[in-house]
């Protein structure tokens, strides 16, 4: 058995069942125990801080993307394969990385799926076996989609039949041959999985680590906003915002500390609908906090009046970095919030003209008044759809700063013709990254290639 493979096993049937102390008031139990019951399932979804929610999204696409670069005296004292996926070159990296990361909690879920199975639906246990059952299709189809966002080109629907996407594994039996689907084939189990889950799963969850519905609709927003679809996109944030709608001031907030502290918002706080943070291995090693620096023209960007500017930043010799994580730490927030779902309703709106004008404009003007100081605060006033668009994206790129989703940004968008050139200075070189060139598809890791026979993305 590979070493890949012992690590999931592990991490699926000798885990501690049971969350921090903090969430749903439960003890910690030490036992060894293979998962059975609709309880032990529920439990095994619950190892949040382990398995499912903490240390598990992606931090690739963040590192590719534009929004942060490494002063050069801090990349020369980091790993080789760092420095290669710093300037977008194709290298041999391996395991520990964000597709064995996120491969763990899709193996929990299919587990849990089968299990569950030998577990009769009945009159007595209906709400825990429908919240196992959907809870394991949203995380699974979580971790799916960040996958696809990294590993496999922006959908295309010229294309998406043919692009390769990422594996999907729907089986915890090891024999069944891992075998890469295409793009669209990818698009259409994650929102099948989503879709499913959203019936099961009540409006609000028990605690914002476990899924429900208004998170299963803010991740179908998320998916039809990838794909470019829109009309769904719009829809299901509409549907997200109808359970859960509440935003934080940052003029003051009890859930927010001194507005320039290192770590100014609360844990939990009243805008998170699901609660996920990147994962520290691969390269989280290059784009922590303590050694990336926001790049300086989009700092710039942002108005004095922004009180973002004093939330998110902190001067670190000479440039600024990164502070304001909704995860209370160092480690970047990466699961879905009001925040995001506000700007996915207002683009939507946007994108439509006419009344969705003034939808959008509604929608904008409630997120900024509450990030500008109250003096600073000039509504939104646009007659013009296109700049409209052009400013709740670029609003869009200021609020979701380090939440890996800009590399998704920025794939879909090029392929409006958006023309977004990424661009990074190592010593006297300068290197490139062209507009839907085919290491938007990053690498996958050469053990994977190896041991599973699949295709390896275009350099």
């Amino acid at each position: 058995m590979n070493k890949l493979i012992f690590i999931l096993f592990a991490f699926a049937f000798i885990t501690t069942l049971s969350a921090c102390k903090k969430f749903l008031d439960k003890k910690q139990n030490t036992s060894l125990v293979t998962p059975q019951t609709v309880a032990d399932l529920q439990a095994l979804l619950d190892d949040a801080d382990r398995t499912m929610n903490t240390g598990v999204s992606p931090s690739f696409g963040e590192a590719s993307s534009d929004d942060l670069f490494v002063p050069e005296n801090t990349l020369n004292t980091l790993l080789g394969w760092t420095q290669y996926a710093y300037r977008w070159q194709p290298y041999a990296y391996r395991f520990p990385n964000d597709w064995s990361q996120a491969y763990i909690p899709i193996y929990n879920t299919n587990y849990c799926l089968e299990m569950l199975l030998k577990n009769e639906r009945s009159a007595a246990n209906t709400s825990e076996w429908d919240n196992v059952y959907g809870s394991a299709l949203f995380y699974r189809a979580y971790y799916f989609l960040q996958l696809n966002w990294i590993y496999a080109k922006a959908y295309d629907e010229a294309t998406a039949s043919s692009d390769p996407g990422i594996v999907l594994r729907l089986t915890s039996d090891f024999n069944v041959p891992s075998e890469r689907a295409s793009v669209e084939n990818c698009y259409k189990k994650i929102i099948e999985d989503v879709m499913e889950a959203s019936y099961r799963l009540p409006a609000y969850a028990r605690h914002v680590f476990r899924p429900s519905k208004a998170a299963a609709y803010g991740l179908l927003a998320r998916t039809y906003l990838s794909m470019r679809k829109y009309d769904s996109a719009y829809k299901y944030a509409d549907l997200c915002l109808g359970i859960k709608n509440e935003l934080m001031n940052y003029n003051g907030d009890e859930e927010i500390g001194t507005i320039t502290a290192n770590n100014p918002f609360k844990r939990f706080n009243k805008e998170t609908i699901f609660y996920a943070e990147m994962g520290t291995d691969g390269l989280f090693s290059l784009i922590a906090p303590a050694r990336s620096r926001a790049d300086t023209v989009f700092y710039e960007s942002y108005e004095d009046t922004d009180l973002r500017k004093k939330a998110f930043f902190l001067l670190a010799s000479g440039y600024y970095r990164f502070k304001g994580s909704y995860s209370q730490s160092t480690i970047p927030f990466t699961g879905i919030a009001t925040d995001e779902i506000y700007l996915i309703r207002a683009e939507c709106s946007a994108r439509k003209g006419g009344e969705g004008i003034d939808q959008a404009i509604s929608d904008m003007n409630k997120l900024l008044s509450h990030r500008y100081t109250i003096s600073g605060f000039v509504p939104l006033n646009y007659t013009n759809p296109a700049l409209l668009l052009d400013r709740i994206l670029e609003e869009r790129r200021k609020e979701l700063f380090f939440r890996g989703i800009r590399w998704s940004d920025i794939k879909r968008l090029n392929k409006e013709g958006r023309n977004i050139i990424l661009r990074r200075k190592v010593g006297n070189d300068i290197y490139e990254l062209k507009p839907n060139a085919n290491y938007y598809a990053l690498p996958l890791p050469a053990d994977i290639i190896e041991q599973a026979g699949i295709k390896q993305n275009e350099p």
